[in-house]
């Protein structure tokens, strides 16, 4: 007998399996390509984000004096001159801050920039930040409370103590001054390399120093015992000595008298440039803070608006751009940018003209070399989410063709049956 199924109007089981077969494959070959169009986009984002690296690297520098400009190289070339190797600390603000710490004298200022350089390979600063962990930091919180807490109208990082909370005793029964001097130096290096990159980037211009307040009620002579004289004394050298002119101004609120006269003996141990930037401010406080500070940034206690409870208070909640995902990313890139620039330099000796121009050709060089890695690594991310598809795709090809033949065969056994 004649099969009549074939000329049938009606779809045969083997015809539905294979237009099942191709909507699916259509299906995947759909999905692969929105999923190659994603990877594209994300591509493009990134090279977005690497291509603002220029305007980034422009008010990272911030605009510089060309007065100060003139010193810088001439200090710069002198350094060089006389053999110092001078690392990763070469750059432009680095050298100022030392020049205006001794009021442009290079002679003076090179003393102490050396200085700074040789403390800072004996104390082996550089394993200390990455290694060091403070992990009394809760518990020495409870004693004295400080920390960072947002930024001034400037845009540059506010930061906090309440030293009339201070409970020494406790303090050095959770920690010991060793350690904390060591915690400060981890700090000090995490606002030069983070949070003041990080405020530049979020303010989107150049900020280079820090705004504090102390609050000191209920402090006077009576609080500056052996041991807190010998914690003052190793934090003011380390600050002034190793990290000169961060400081942009200090309220000092809620002094008394008694923290008056104290103040007094401590100005002994302070330079002038230091001092000329510190107020003195009684409990009527609130009115010189609101010019410098938004409310928002300002914790209850010195009369702003934040809490931080859900942090557990504000001094800490380490609150600032320093903590955007984003902004962070951003200082990560121009770190490694600048780090190989530092090691380009090194190749050359910098004692002319020549210098300066090779340092600004290496580092438009290094940042098209991370933007193209960058890319590099973008495009072999899109290659493989794309063989993972079509990987997956062919596989199930290959199930619904085996179905496929599992069915027609099982077809042609019941007509031959039939």
């Amino acid at each position: 007998m004649v099969e009549w199924k074939s000329f049938s109007p009606h779809k045969s089981q083997d015809d539905k399996w294979s237009e099942s077969v191709s909507k699916l494959s259509s299906s995947l070959l759909k999905l692969s390509f929105k999923l190659a169009m994603t990877y594209s986009l994300k591509f493009g984002e990134l090279m977005k984000r690497t291509g603002r690296s220029k305007s980034l690297k422009e008010y990272l520098e911030g605009s510089h004096d060309s007065k100060d400009e003139e010193i810088v190289d001439s200090f710069h070339r002198m350094l060089l001159l006389e053999g110092h190797l001078l690392g990763k600390h070469d750059d432009y603000y680095t050298l100022l801050r030392f020049l205006r710490m001794r009021a442009f004298d290079q002679q003076k200022a090179k003393d102490k920039y050396l200085k700074m350089l040789k403390w800072r390979e004996d104390y082996k600063v550089d394993v200390l930040v990455k290694e060091y962990k403070y992990v009394e930091y809760r518990e020495v919180q409870r004693c004295y409370p400080h920390g960072f807490h947002g930024v001034d109208r400037h845009g540059r990082p506010l930061y906090i103590e309440r030293i009339g909370m201070v409970d020494l005793n406790a303090l050095l029964q959770v920690t010991t001054i060793d350690r904390f001097v060591k915690y400060h130096i981890a700090e000090q290096e995490k606002t030069l390399n983070l949070r003041f990159t990080s405020c530049s980037v979020a303010a989107n211009k150049h900020v280079a120093s820090t705004t504090s307040i102390l609050d000191v009620k209920g402090v006077g002579m009576n609080s500056f015992s052996k041991p807190a004289r010998e914690l003052f004394m190793e934090i003011q050298k380390i600050d002034s000595n190793y990290y000169p002119e961060t400081l942009h101004r200090l309220f000092i609120v809620n002094a008394g008298s008694g923290f008056r006269i104290l103040w007094k003996a401590l100005t002994a141990f302070m330079d002038a440039r230091t001092i000329a930037k510190i107020q003195l401010l009684g409990s009527n406080y609130q009115s010189s803070l609101a010019e410098v500070i938004d409310e928002s940034n300002l914790p209850s206690f010195l009369g702003g608006s934040c809490t931080c409870s859900e942090f557990g208070g504000c001094l800490l909640n380490d609150k600032g751009p320093w903590n955007d995902p984003e902004i962070t990313e951003m200082v990560q890139a121009n770190l490694q940018s600048s780090s190989a620039h530092k090691t380009s330099a090194k190749k050359h000796d910098g004692g002319s003209e020549r210098y300066k121009e090779t340092r600004h050709a290496n580092q438009a060089v290094y940042e098209k070399v991370q933007a193209l890695e960058t890319g590099l690594q973008d495009t072999k991310m899109i290659l493989v989410g794309l063989l993972t598809k079509q990987e997956e795709l062919m596989r199930q090809l290959e199930e619904l063709k085996d179905l496929t033949l599992v069915r027609s065969l099982s077809d042609k056994k019941v007509n031959i049956t039939n």
